[in-house]
């Protein structure tokens, strides 16, 4: 390492890649040993950003090879994932990969295998448990008994250039998969017992796409102890200002919803920074008096700490920088980047079936 520090290779420079770039850039302990993107302009445009002298590169394989770096950070599209990642351990790298970890749960654990027989961190892009207001929201929920009711949702109505984004991913991912694992991840942190059954619908609401590609999605999913959850996404000019940021679960003992009065607001559904807002949690309790009538007791917890898209990336590379060092043990989230994707994929594979799937 140079000087001590951990040289990161930065695979992609779009929205994701310049908030981790300009993460490690702000980390002590991490150094850029270049940025690698096939296009020139958002290289350039991202390196404009960075410390000046920062490398650039258009061959990631020549990169991993020529430069030998001590990690790699892959912001790149889903179908890359795997191949990068796999490419990146073998090389002895430590790797953060946004998410899907992979395109397969097979794929997933193949990756976890490869990381810790080489003794290598591997971390996958789950941004939500890094938000504080997220964990509280996850506390809470655990206090409201069992089963659970979780319902939680992120349409987006995209337009121009972030249609044509939401277009290239949709060419090799459905929303349901590409958003759906922070959330499925969240209901399997709430319920903290085993997924069991899982289906899907979809629908295509352009003729922009190919004609095997949807992008709007909904997957519901079953747990061992009766809880139920279900999440919903749609992406571009079509979809709904209405209700597209819905986060609630309900109990036994009463309901906790995330009142993102901001982040929810009409023409915030395409802003990145509302996709992670939560603002408020509302806690309503189920107690009922002597009469029969429910007690005047609901809370607003109010969250202080609101870190932005930029400071919440910068939080998951603090949380990488603790699995390189050995500081954190990434077991748990490993096997539960696994889980929630085998959750997402078998829904998927549940609308293209028409049958409900066994987990």
């Amino acid at each position: 390492m140079s000087e001590n520090k951990i040289r990161v290779l930065v695979v992609g420079a779009g929205n994701m890649g310049r908030s981790h770039a300009l993460a490690y850039a702000s980390i002590p302990e991490f150094e850029i040993a270049a940025v690698c993107t096939r296009s020139p302009e958002s290289r350039a445009k991202l390196m404009s950003e960075l410390p000046s002298g920062t490398p650039g590169t258009d061959s990631y394989e020549q990169a991993l090879t020529e430069l030998r770096p001590d990690a790699v950070c892959i912001s790149t599209y889903p179908d890359t994932h795997y191949p990068f990642t796999k490419l990146a351990l073998e090389a002895g790298c430590h790797v953060f990969t946004e998410k899907p970890l992979a395109e397969s749960s097979e794929q997933c654990r193949e990756l976890v295998d490869l990381a810790r027989t080489q003794k290598k961190a591997l971390v996958v892009g789950y941004i939500l448990r890094q938000h504080p207001s997220w964990i509280k929201f996850v506390e809470v929920a655990k206090t409201l008994g069992s089963p659970l009711v979780m319902r939680m949702n992120l349409n987006q109505q995209s337009y121009g250039k972030n249609w044509e984004t939401h277009k290239s991913l949709l060419s090799s991912i459905s929303p349901i998969v590409d958003c759906g694992v922070h959330y499925v991840d969240v209901m399997c942190q709430m319920t903290r017992c085993k997924p069991v059954r899982v289906s899907g619908i979809g629908a295509q609401l352009t003729n922009e796409l190919p004609k095997d590609k949807i992008n709007y999605g909904h997957l519901q999913v079953t747990f061992e102890d009766g809880s139920v959850g279900w999440y919903e996404a749609g992406w571009g000019p079509m979809m709904s200002e209405t209700a597209f940021f819905i986060k609630d679960v309900v109990g036994p003992l009463g309901s906790a919803s995330i009142v993102a009065t901001e982040a929810g607001s009409r023409g915030k559904s395409s802003d990145v920074d509302a996709h992670c807002q939560t603002e408020r949690i509302l806690l309503h309790r189920s107690h009922k008096n002597e009469e029969g009538e429910l007690e005047a007791n609901d809370e607003y917890i109010d969250l202080d700490d609101e870190p932005d898209h930029d400071e919440l990336c910068r939080r998951e590379q603090l949380f990488f920088l603790d699995g390189i060092t050995e500081k954190a043990d990434l077991s748990e989230h490993q096997n539960s980047a696994i889980l929630a994707s085998e959750i997402v994929l078998a829904a998927d594979k549940s609308f293209r079936t028409g049958e409900t799937l066994s987990l």
